[in-house]
């Protein structure tokens, strides 16, 4: 009679988690579907007609009704979203308006130099954060958790379109320590590393400070719960109580911050490849939108938002995971 119970319990303990994640995956297909249609409903709300933009300075009238023939823009909006919708699903993500050539051309080369600046990104961003949160966290109160908190503090209030001018003006022009620029490199940026310090540099700026005061909160919080002092009682180690009992309990929202700060990367690399003039996708949006080429503009928006629900998505299921009895609330 005692077995039963204990089975029942067991059920109930698996049976939330399973939900929350069953919940999580359909909402992120509720997300992905919603991003589709929201580009496709934003792109048909701009303002004037593509296909006199595209016709030129004096466009004829006769120019004008063959793009939009060429465009499908006399068909109704519904059908065009079918088809594009259809054509997504298939990996198709339409043509470009200006040159003719595939939008799949255009984010497969783009995506090498983003993806390139966002993962030296994330892999510096890893251990310099904890790096730092988990000293602040160990000299608690002392001159380095204050040097520390206040230096993230005052980095993270400067915009990334300042520090980067504020980089380029001292490190490039003024020192000629790093170019300016990424002009005349091409796509190869690994062959020209100084191209690179300064845009991972801005990337890095905001979301170390944001991981390094989150971890340092998680762990000050879980060194003063009752089951630390209870371990310092029994002799366990100062190390041992730190790195295994205290930095698991900062492991969750910093997994979520981490993923968002990912997020934040498709969002930021915009204004550095701006900057830096490095040709990856948000020079390429950033073009695309210029010369109004829609397709290329809606293909891009469709990547950035998938790659945000599946990253948010990845982050509550590790979150989760690190802390499962947030999954039972959820």
């Amino acid at each position: 009679m005692r077995d039963k119970p204990r089975r029942r319990s067991s059920r109930q303990t698996a049976y939330p988690g399973t939900t929350f994640v069953a919940r999580r995956l359909i909402l992120g297909a509720a997300q992905t579907v919603a991003v589709v249609l929201l580009v496709f409903a934003l792109t048909e709300a701009l303002p004037g007609d593509a296909a006199v933009a595209l016709a030129g300075d004096q466009p004829d009238p006769a120019r004008i009704t063959a793009i939009r023939e060429a465009m499908d823009l006399d068909r109704p909006a519904y059908e065009r979203l079918l088809d594009w919708a259809s054509g997504l699903l298939h990996g198709d993500f339409g043509t470009s308006l200006t040159s003719g050539r595939p939008v799949g051309q255009y984010i497969s080369d783009g995506f090498g130099p983003t993806l390139l600046l966002a993962g030296l990104t994330v892999a510096l961003l890893i251990p310099i954060g904890f790096g730092l949160g988990v000293l602040a966290a160990r000299h608690e109160g002392r001159l380095v958790d204050r040097l520390v908190s206040s230096v993230t503090l005052a980095v993270y209030a400067v915009p990334e379109f300042a520090l980067g001018v504020l980089l380029i003006t001292v490190f490039a022009l003024r020192l000629g320590w790093l170019p300016p620029t990424a002009v005349g490199y091409g796509t190869d940026l690994l062959a020209h590393p100084a191209a690179l310090v300064l845009p991972v540099l801005v990337l890095l700026s905001r979301p170390v400070c944001s991981i390094a005061r989150l971890v340092r909160a998680g762990m000050v919080d879980a060194l003063a719960a009752p089951y630390a002092a209870h371990a310092r009682r029994y002799g366990v180690p100062g190390a041992r109580i730190r790195y295994t009992h205290a930095l698991p309990n900062a492991l969750a929202p910093a997994a979520q911050q981490l993923a968002r700060t990912i997020d934040w990367l498709l969002c930021g690399v915009i204004v550095v490849e701006a900057l830096y003039v490095i040709p990856g996708l948000g020079t390429v949006l950033l073009n695309a939108v210029a010369e109004r080429d829609v397709p290329v503009v809606q293909g891009l928006a469709v990547v950035f938002g998938v790659l945000t629900v599946v990253l948010n998505l990845g982050a509550d299921l590790v979150a989760h995971r690190l802390t499962p009895r947030a999954g039972v609330a959820a």
